[in-house]
C-alpha cells in the first residue's frame, strides 16, 4: 500500500489507474484520496457502489448519506494518501442542456418554496419536499413494502376512531406536557429515528436535533443517521433527551462497540436505547428501487441474492443480523444499563413477551410500512392491547409510530393508554428545504393541533384523556380512503410545478 500521507499531492490520473481490485481501488472525497481496496467486501451496502465508481471524485454520492466520522471509523490512517493535485482536476461545467426536465423543475421548485407561514399541516411538508426532493431522496423517504397497502392504512386506521367530547368545561389554559422514559417533555409526541436526513438538507439530523432540543421533545436517532453521533450530541441541548436506535450487527462486537460509545455520553444524554425488531430484513420497497441511480445500485441482500439496484434502504441495511431471537434481550442488559425499548412490536403476545423478558417499553409500530405488506395498522395492535390485556399498558410503557399526522391522532392513541406518539417521515419532509425552521415549523402544527384537540374535548390535562371519550367503528376496507391522500398530493405537487414554471 502507497503512503503518501497527508502532505501528498496526488495526480487525478493516477488514482483514475486505481479503478479495480487488481490495480488497487482509490477513491476521492472532498479533495482527500482515499485506498479502500481493503473495504470493498467490508461496505455495509455491498461491493457494487464501490467497484462502479472506483477511481473517482465521489464526494457528491458520499456526502449526502455518510456521517462525518465514517472514515475515521471505518479506515486505517495509512489508507488516507493524500490530496488530490486540484490542478489535475478536470471541471466539468453542468448545462441546463445536460439536466432532466424534472430536475430543472426541482430546481425551480427549490428556489421558489411557499413561504413557510403558509404550510398549515404536515401534509403541505410532504407535497413541497415532493417537488424539491432529487427522485433517489423521495422515493427513499416516501418508499414503503410492495404495493404500499400497509403504508395507507396506517394512516386511515385513525379514522375509525371518533371522539366523544364533553361541553361546559372550562378550557382557557391547557397542559400538553407529559413524562417520556422518565424525562419531562412538552409534548408527548417524539421523533421517530428515521434515516438520511441529509438526502433532503445539507445539515441533515443536526435540524431535526435541534428544533427537538428548543421545544424539549425526545428525539429519536437513526443507526443509519447522515450526522455522527459525535454532531448530534454537540447540537443538543444539555437537557434534552435523546433516544438511540440500534440494529444487531452481524458481527456483534460492532453492535457492542456503539453501545459503549452511546454509555460514554454525558449523562442524561440518552434516556433509552430503540432496538429495532421488525426488520430481520428490508422490505420490498420497489418505488425505492426504481429510483436507482449510481447512489443505490449496490446492496446487502441476506440471502444472497443479486444486490444490484435494491435502493438506499438495502444499500444502508446489509450489516443487519436476520437470525436474532428473545436471546437477544439478555445479550443486550450484559452490554447496557440504559432501559430498553423494542421497536417493532406487532401483537399482543409479543408485548407480553417484551414485558417478561425485562424490556422497558415497546413500539408498536410495522416501521412505517416499509417491512411486511399487510401488517397490521400499529393504532389496530393498540385497540386490542387495550381491549384484550389494559394490565400491560400499566405495567411497560407502550409507545406508537405509523401514519400518524394530526394532532388528534395523537389524542387518540394516548386514550388507548400509549405513553408516547412517534412521527418519521414528517419530519424527514419539514425539514428538506426549510431546514431546521421545517422541523420546528412541524412540532409547532403538532402543538397547536394538540391543544385545540384538548379544548374541544373537555379537558385541559393528558392525564383526563380516558377511553370512555373514544367510540371505536368496525374496521372496514375503504378505497377511497385509501387513495384520497394519494390524489390530494399528486394535485399539489402538478399545481406547484405549474406555478413555478409562471
Amino acid at each position: 500500500m502507497i503512503k503518501g500521507g497527508k502532505g501528498r499531492l496526488i495526480d487525478m490520473a493516477e488514482v483514475q489507474e486505481h479503478n479495480s481490485p487488481e490495480k488497487g481501488v482509490w477513491v476521492v472525497i472532498q479533495g482527500q484520496v482515499y485506498d479502500i481496496t481493503s473495504f470493498i467486501n467490508k461496505h455495509p451496502g455491498g461491493d457494487r457502489i464501490i467497484l462502479k465508481n472506483a477511481g473517482k471524485d465521489v464526494t457528491d454520492i458520499y456526502v449526502p448519506v455518510h456521517p462525518s466520522d465514517a472514515i475515521a471509523e471505518n479506515l486505517d490512517p495509512s489508507q488516507h494518501l493524500g490530496q488530490v493535485d486540484p490542478s489535475t482536476v478536470k471541471e466539468e461545467a453542468e448545462s441546463e442542456k445536460d439536466l432532466s426536465q424534472r430536475e430543472l423543475k426541482r430546481r425551480k421548485a427549490l428556489k421558489n418554496l411557499p413561504p413557510i407561514g403558509t404550510i398549515l399541516n404536515l401534509d403541505d411538508f410532504q407535497r413541497v419536499a415532493q417537488t424539491i426532493l432529487t427522485d433517489q431522496a423521495w422515493a427513499y423517504y416516501s418508499s414503503a413494502a410492495d404495493d404500499e397497502i400497509t403504508k395507507h392504512f396506517n394512516r386511515s386506521a385513525y379514522s375509525r376512531i371518533w371522539f366523544k367530547p364533553r361541553i361546559l368545561r372550562p378550557v382557557m389554559e391547557v397542559d400538553c406536557s407529559t413524562e417520556l422514559m422518565g424525562h419531562d417533555v412538552s409534548l408527548p409526541i417524539y421523533i421517530s429515528p428515521a434515516a438520511m436526513a441529509k438526502l433532503g438538507h445539507p445539515d441533515g439530523e443536526a435540524n431535526l436535533t435541534k428544533a427537538a432540543g428548543e421545544a424539549q421533545i425526545v428525539q429519536g436517532i437513526s443507526a443509519n443517521a447522515s450526522v455522527s453521533l459525535d454532531e448530534t450530541i454537540a447540537n443538543r441541548k444539555s437537557d434534552q433527551a435523546l433516544i438511540y436506535q440500534l440494529y444487531v450487527n452481524k458481527d456483534r462486537s460492532a453492535s457492542e462497540k456503539i453501545l459503549a460509545k452511546i454509555q460514554k455520553q454525558p449523562k442524561g444524554a440518552f434516556a433509552a436505547i430503540m432496538l429495532t425488531v421488525d426488520a430481520p430484513v428490508m422490505g420490498n420497497r420497489e418505488s425505492d428501487m426504481r429510483a436507482k441511480g449510481e447512489e443505490v445500485q449496490t446492496g446487502g441482500d441476506t440471502e444472497g441474492g443479486s444486490s444490484e439496484g435494491k435502493g438506499v434502504g438495502v444499500a444502508i441495511s446489509g450489516y443487519i443480523d436476520p437470525n436474532i431471537g428473545w436471546d437477544i434481550v439478555s445479550w443486550y442488559k450484559q452490554h447496557c444499563k440504559l432501559p430498553l425499548i423494542l421497536k417493532g412490536v406487532q401483537t399482543v403476545d409479543d408485548v407480553e413477551l417484551a414485558f417478561k423478558n425485562g424490556c422497558q417499553g415497546v413500539v408498536l409500530s410495522n416501521h412505517g410500512g416499509r417491512s411486511l405488506e399487510y401488517s397490521r395498522a400499529p393504532i389496530d395492535v393498540l385497540i386490542e392491547l387495550h381491549q384484550k390485556r389494559p394490565d400491560l399498558l400499566q405495567k411497560i410503557d407502550v409507545l406508537i409510530d405509523g401514519g400518524v399526522r394530526r394532532g388528534t391522532d395523537v389524542l387518540k392513541a394516548l386514550a388507548l393508554g400509549a405513553k408516547g406518539v412517534g412521527l418519521g417521515r414528517p419530519f424527514l419532509y419539514a425539514q428538506s428545504g426549510y431546514g431546521q425552521e421545517g422541523a420546528s415549523r412541524a412540532i409547532q402544527i403538532m402543538k397547536d393541533e394538540i391543544e385545540r384537540g384538548m379544548r374541544l374535548l373537555g379537558i385541559t390535562s393528558l392525564k383526563q384523556l380516558t377511553p370512555e371519550m373514544i367510540e371505536i367503528l368496525p374496521p372496514s376496507f375503504d378505497p377511497y380512503l385509501l387513495h384520497r391522500q394519494e390524489e390530494r398530493r399528486r394535485e399539489y405537487v402538478f399545481e406547484h410545478e405549474a406555478a413555478t414554471e409562471e
